[in-house]
């Protein structure tokens, strides 16, 4: 039986750049749709310049693929319109008459001037389903300030809680070690465009979506958020240590660190066990979790006395027979090595006429139908133009020919 992927249907016009909008269409792509990037001639997507490293060097006009371009475009066509010349701005037009789904993260009104935003568009479409993505959504004070990951990771509380504890050596706010804001939105961005199309198969309507990287961190930060609204108190930095589950950290071992993640009281009694310190599970100080988030300062030092006394691996080896959640912290050479990652297919590697080689993180989710990652490699800049206007458009040579200044040529 031959195998459909599950979005071959849907066609998406992805005019979106950088990290939050691409990230969500690569899934689409991932998924079997017909993914539309559209890129500036000459520049293409600002990541296209974010290196080093490149797997393919610029070179000319060209720009090359940088690693960072290589994360989130994997699947897709490049075509190369532009968008300021009134040919490029009719050639969107009518690939949006052809499309399913359109991604912008333009800044607010930045495309009502060419013509090309949602009020325009779903004049020609109205069934498009239209996912629009900012740094602070199109309505409240902010709505036209331009949105970066960094800003937002730091506006939305994030940085608060990320970092060492004041008074420590190095202690200040801190930002993730990904752009996660940007990864978030994608994601949540990525969740309402399926439900659109879900609700467009019951309806036959379109939809307008409102994303904003600034909503959808908060709307991310969980417990933490919550313990504010319920206590009042504002969440503080606490280096590795959890607020609301003790002991769940890092600790260092006689050869480095590990994760000791003990989430309940039955795990801390069966650690207690197995390291030879039931005192500590015994202790009504430390019997529960909440009393060992209380008498943390105590309970601390005591059982980052124990670690202390084995390597990592022995530590992994003893507590994982004995159901007491650990790890070693990776760094992302020892992550790809691992022979869980191996079996799980997260790296892949695409083959592309840039390069013999394309390195990719595999997509997580798996089917048990069929392949939910492309083996289309990330694009060069207005690779896919012709055959994107042949394909979608029917366009003829001569037609192409006739719009090679729309197309940057």
């Amino acid at each position: 039986m031959t195998y459909e992927a599950p979005l071959s249907h849907i066609k998406v016009l992805d005019l979106s750049r950088v990290l939050a909008g691409p990230w969500a269409t690569q899934f689409l792509a991932d998924m079997g749709a017909y993914v539309i990037k559209v890129e500036r001639p000459g520049a293409g997507d600002d990541t296209r310049g974010w290196g080093p490293p490149y797997l393919v060097e610029p070179a000319g006009e060209d720009p090359g693929l940088s690693a960072y371009y290589l994360a989130c475009n994997r699947g897709k066509r490049s075509v190369t319109v532009d968008m300021a010349s009134a040919e490029g701005q009719e050639l969107i037009r009518r690939l949006a008459a052809e499309c399913d789904v359109v991604v912008e993260n333009y800044k607010v009104g930045g495309l009502a001037k060419y013509g090309l935003d949602y009020a325009s568009l779903s004049q020609v479409n109205p069934k498009l389903i239209w996912c629009s993505i900012t740094g602070f959504g199109q309505t409240g004070p902010y709505a036209k300030r331009a949105g970066y990951d960094f800003l937002i990771q730091a506006m939305s509380g994030l940085m608060s809680i990320t970092g060492h504890p004041d008074g420590v050596p190095g202690a200040e706010p801190m930002k993730v070690g990904v752009a996660i804001s940007d990864q978030i939105c994608g994601l949540y961005s990525l969740s309402a465009i399926l439900t659109a199309i879900i609700k467009r198969d019951r309806t036959g309507a379109g939809e307008y979506i409102d994303m904003a990287l600034l909503d959808t961190q908060i709307a991310t930060l969980a417990n933490q958020a919550t313990n504010y609204l319920v206590s009042g108190t504002a969440p503080t930095r606490m280096g590795n240590a959890h607020p609301n589950v003790v002991p769940y950290q890092v600790f260092k071992t006689a050869d480095g660190h590990m994760i000791l993640g003990i989430g309940n009281d039955g795990q801390f009694q069966r650690f207690c066990a197995v390291v030879g310190a039931e005192h500590l599970c015994n202790d009504p100080r430390y019997k529960t979790n909440a009393g060992r988030i209380v008498n943390r300062e105590t309970l601390i030092p005591q059982v980052a006395e124990i670690v202390l006394q084995r390597t990592t691996s022995d530590w992994v080896s003893l507590l994982e027979n004995h159901a007491v959640p650990c790890g070693p912290i990776n760094d992302i050479g020892e992550v790809f090595a691992d022979p869980q990652v191996a079996a799980r297919g997260l790296k892949r590697v695409l083959n592309s006429p840039a390069a013999p080689e394309v390195p990719q993180v595999g997509n997580p989710v798996k089917f048990a139908s069929g392949p939910t990652s492309s083996d289309r490699s990330p694009p060069m800049l207005g690779a896919d133009t012709d055959d994107v206007l042949r394909e979608i458009l029917g366009a003829s040579d001569g037609e192409i020919t006739r719009l090679a200044k729309a197309l940057g040529r």
